[in-house]
């Protein structure tokens, strides 16, 4: 709830939650467990993905979940995705992750 008032949005908008799934499994020591967990705040306006570990491997299948999710979703404003900054197993694989979101109109990528 913290981010949500950081970024000037009221506690009360509808917040959604939609898995995401990972990869076929691969063996990685980087591999996370389960899908990736993302939340939807304020009908896409925000999009969170506070996932702990999000490996090279992974990216292009939970971006293109997220964009997909934020098409359905048509927000009215821009939308800022945020992302757990010591998820990323490396720095391509943030760079890769903000360049497929870009690329789809998602322009407001931020890691914390």
């Amino acid at each position: 709830y913290e981010l949500l008032l950081k970024l000037g949005l009221d506690l009360c908008v509808p917040i959604e939650k939609r898995n995401i799934a990972r990869p076929s499994p691969q063996p990685s020591p980087q591999r996370g467990e389960g899908d990736f967990v993302v939340h939807s705040i304020g009908g896409g306006v925000l999009m969170a993905c506070l996932a702990p570990t999000i490996s090279r491997d992974e990216v292009e299948s939970l971006a293109q979940g997220i964009v997909a999710w934020h098409k359905e979703l048509a927000p009215a404003g821009d939308t800022t995705c945020v992302f757990r900054d010591s998820a990323f197993a490396d720095d391509v694989a943030k760079t890769n992750l903000a360049a497929i979101l870009e690329q789809a109109g998602i322009q407001n990528v931020r890691s914390l």
